[in-house]
């Protein structure tokens, strides 16, 4: 019986990628073959490298990560916190892409 390729994903990879990011500065980055995701706080850049390539079947070359901290403000008068973010760009091998605005 042969393998099927949705059984070689991992669920924990659905874990560490949350989401993309669509924002105009990482709209720019694409032009560089570069892609950026929300990741779970705790999450490593060889786990992030796996995951993407697990996920969306591409090669990837480098990972940065970086932590964006929550800003204070205030709602009704009342100061909380947002919470922090960690976000990954994700190079990729010179000829692939990845298409955030289809799902996985």
């Amino acid at each position: 019986m042969a393998k099927n390729k949705a059984a070689s994903i991992d669920t924990r990879h659905y874990d560490v990628v949350l989401s993309p990011v669509i924002t105009e500065k990482s709209t720019m980055l694409s032009e560089h073959n570069a892609v950026v995701f929300r990741v779970a706080g705790d999450a490593t850049k060889p786990a992030i490298k796996a995951a993407v390539e697990a996920l969306f079947d591409v090669q990837v070359t480098k990972v940065n990560t970086l932590v964006a901290k929550g800003k204070t403000k205030r709602w009704k008068g009342k100061p909380y916190t947002r919470s922090d973010v960690k976000k990954a760009v994700v190079t990729l091998a010179a000829g692939q892409s990845i298409d955030v605005t289809s799902g996985i």
